[in-house]
């Protein structure tokens, strides 16, 4: 009995590891007769497990999805992997904090000790934005999937909007909601805690190429200030040699340029999506600096300095 348990469990993780499976390999992954893997399957099927045949000239076997969800099975990483995940649900944006401590829970207390150690090493704390309701994402995701068009309000707006939703992405903590407008003929990033969906959808669409060839190159042209179908670079860009070690400025310098010059000092390449907005950004530092250019940062500085030196004058 013991053995044809243990049959059963690798035959139900061979099942879950791909989606269809020719019966004769079942037979030899497992080392047993085709007769065996047909007892076996039926076994499964009391079990809950919706096991479809697949005909055929070699005939086979599919784990399809059922109307319940039966118990899974996991290998050791998968297992830790999906605790991380759980863990980690609150960065998403997602409302469903309470939900994933509870699956957390259910899957710590079935784990052996050895995996249950691990998992128990890791606390993670997350510090997240408001976070989105649940079954409103998942009407946004299946309007993408399924390619109608989405009516929804949206906050700030008295009139109801129309768009061709392509893609659902998070950026910085939030999640946004990459469209076509068809109120304005224009793409747009709509935030999706904005949106209230609308129901029913409007009709198919075909969609259309998204600038810049794929959606994480546009997202981050958008944020930047770059104009769509731009490299996605900021579009403004500058470099400065700052009286700091090289190692102080990395750490707060996402995807711009540190260089060490001697051990108190570093040339710093960076960017933002105006010439003012840099100027600001490299007081920061709190730090001296030369400005090496190029000229619209030499002036954007120049301009704030005179700004702030107003601000503070006696009136």
């Amino acid at each position: 009995m013991q053995k044809t348990s243990a049959r059963l469990l690798a035959l139900l993780s061979l099942l879950q590891a791909r989606r269809d499976w020719p019966g004769a390999l079942l037979a030899e992954r497992l080392d047993v007769s085709p007769r065996t893997v047909r007892r076996d399957v039926d076994r499964l099927r009391d079990l809950g497990y919706p096991i479809a045949a697949i005909k055929g000239p070699d005939g086979g076997y599919r784990l399809d999805a059922g109307a319940q969800l039966p118990p899974l099975l996991f290998d050791d990483d998968q297992a830790v992997a999906l605790a991380i995940a759980l863990q980690a649900a609150p960065t998403t944006g997602a409302a469903i904090d309470e939900a994933a401590a509870r699956a957390l829970a259910t899957v710590r207390q079935v784990m052996p000790a050895r995996l249950r150690h691990r998992i128990d090493a890791l606390h993670l704390t997350a510090v997240a934005d408001p976070q989105m309701p649940g079954d409103v994402l998942l009407s946004l995701g299946t309007t993408v999937r399924a390619r109608e068009v989405l009516r929804f309000d949206y906050t700030g707006h008295d009139l109801p909007r129309r768009a061709e939703p392509h893609h659902l992405v998070t950026w910085a903590g939030r999640w946004y909601l990459v469209a076509w407008d068809l109120d304005r003929d224009d793409w747009r990033i709509f935030r999706a805690d904005r949106i209230t969906p609308r129901v029913p959808t409007g009709p198919r669409f075909t969609p259309r190429e998204l600038p810049g060839g794929d959606v994480a190159t546009f997202v981050a042209a958008r944020f930047r200030g770059s104009s769509p179908g731009a490299s996605g670079d900021w579009p403004c860009r500058g470099e400065v040699i700052l009286a700091l070690p090289a190692a102080a400025v990395s750490p707060y310098i996402r995807d711009g340029v540190v260089e060490e010059l001697a051990p108190d000092r570093c040339r710093l390449v960076t960017g933002s999506w105006s010439w003012i907005a840099l100027a600001a950004d490299l007081g920061r530092f709190d730090a001296d600096l030369e400005i090496v250019g190029p000229e619209e940062l030499k002036a954007a500085v120049t301009r704030l300095a005179r700004r702030y030196a107003h601000a503070t004058a006696p009136s």
